[in-house]
């Protein structure tokens, strides 16, 4: 066996970022942005109100001065001409500031009487005008890689840029395999049951911004899984569920090598998750072989395949992030593999779940953390500091 750092090496050493592809504005959500991107202008394109009011010359702004209305400036509709002294020009949020004036009086700390105002209360100090460029200017940069998000989406729309350069998103083919599963809505036999985990990392990998595929269900005979293994043809990523263990009926493994896939390691020292395997098949496709019990697929969904698709995409090459948080309560020595145990997180402190079996699914969707408690460590009291992954 080896680490989950080992295994984690061993899989960044697979994964490469795949090719680029433009793509609309529209379309860029939840994308990795490929490369740098600039603004094509400068916004605001001009010194802009940031309040309804009159735009004035600023060291005339004082209690009980007056000022004549010249004209009025509005958001798309801005006011032609020089304000010079004494004059005023009313002023709508998000208008061009007219030439020559350097403020803008809010319009209920003036009186208006026909053409005329009047400053009537305490104004401050603040000019209440967003300078030109205030938020960006044309030629600053959108640095890459990230993964774009909507606020993303909104600042590149303003900085004129229709079309994006994104990472390909990984198509990742899911294979569950085992004579005991059946689809959800059909009907299981007597010794049957619901075929679960590649639906949770269907939506694992829709959040990541992947392009996840269902298979088949492949039986435990080497044809059917040939079978899909044929039909995951074209994929950049190949994920089995189950069969990875060392059973009679585990066959992934001996049909995996026998369609060419060159085997990278196989078994990890962690709990749940031990029978964990990977490699690279004949047609240069990536093979990750989860476990399949239903936690153990999912906890190494998230320590293994999260990474590996991130980087994929273009993101670098990262553990799953981890937090920390004071034990709420004792916890018992643990054993010689890494353990990831499902728990609550509330208030700074963590507290792992009595029950820990890796077919409980009912406890995993009740958690939000995985403490992460590394092997061979020893009685820890309430109150220390542990690492955890956030769910």
């Amino acid at each position: 066996m080896i680490s989950v750092t080992q295994a984690l090496d061993n899989l960044f050493a697979l994964a490469k970022p795949l090719g680029k592809e433009i793509v609309p504005l529209r379309a860029a959500n939840g994308r990795v942005l490929a490369h740098d991107v600039a603004s094509k202008r400068t916004q605001p394109p001009f010194a802009a109100s940031a309040m309804d009011g009159y735009a004035v010359i600023g060291a005339e702004a004082v209690p009980d001065a007056t000022f004549k209305v010249i004209g009025e400036s509005a958001a798309g509709h801005g006011w032609r001409g020089d304000v010079r002294s004494g004059e005023a020009v009313r002023i709508f949020t998000g208008a061009p500031v007219p030439e020559g004036a350097t403020r803008v009086i809010l319009q209920e700390e003036v009186m208006r009487i026909s053409n005329e105002i009047t400053i009537t209360g305490n104004i401050g100090t603040g000019d209440n005008i967003r300078p030109a460029g205030g938020d960006f200017k044309q030629g600053d940069v959108i640095k890459a890689p990230r993964r774009i998000g909507p606020a993303d989406i909104a600042l590149m729309a303003s900085m004129n840029i229709a079309e994006v350069p994104v990472m390909r998103r990984p198509d990742v083919a899911l294979i569950s395999t085992g004579d005991e599963l059946v689809m959800p809505g059909e009907e299981p036999g007597p010794d049957q049951i619901i075929a679960s985990n590649t639906f949770g990392l269907y939506a694992l990998l829709q959040d990541l911004g992947a392009a996840p595929r269902l298979l088949p269900i492949a039986k435990d005979n080497p044809a059917s899984l040939e079978m899909c293994f044929d039909l995951a043809k074209g994929a950049d990523l190949v994920v089995t569920v189950g069969g990875a263990s060392v059973g009679d009926h585990d066959i992934v493994a001996d049909v995996a090598a026998s369609v060419g896939m060159e085997q990278s390691f196989y078994k990890v020292a962690m709990r749940p998750g031990k029978p964990l395997m990977a490699g690279r098949m004949a047609d240069g496709a990536l093979m990750l072989g989860l476990p399949g019990n239903p936690v153990s697929a999912m906890v190494c969904g998230t320590v293994f395949l999260a990474p590996m698709v991130r980087v994929m995409m273009g993101l670098p090459a990262l553990p799953a992030a981890r937090k920390t948080a004071r034990l709420a309560e004792d916890m018992p020595a643990g054993g010689p593999r890494e353990h990831y145990l499902r728990a609550q997180v509330a208030d700074g402190e963590i507290t792992p779940f009595a029950r820990q079996d890796s077919a409980l699914l009912g406890i995993l969707a009740d958690a939000n953390a995985l403490l992460v408690q590394p092997p061979d460590t020893p009685m820890l009291p309430a109150g220390t500091m542990v690492d955890y992954i956030p769910l």
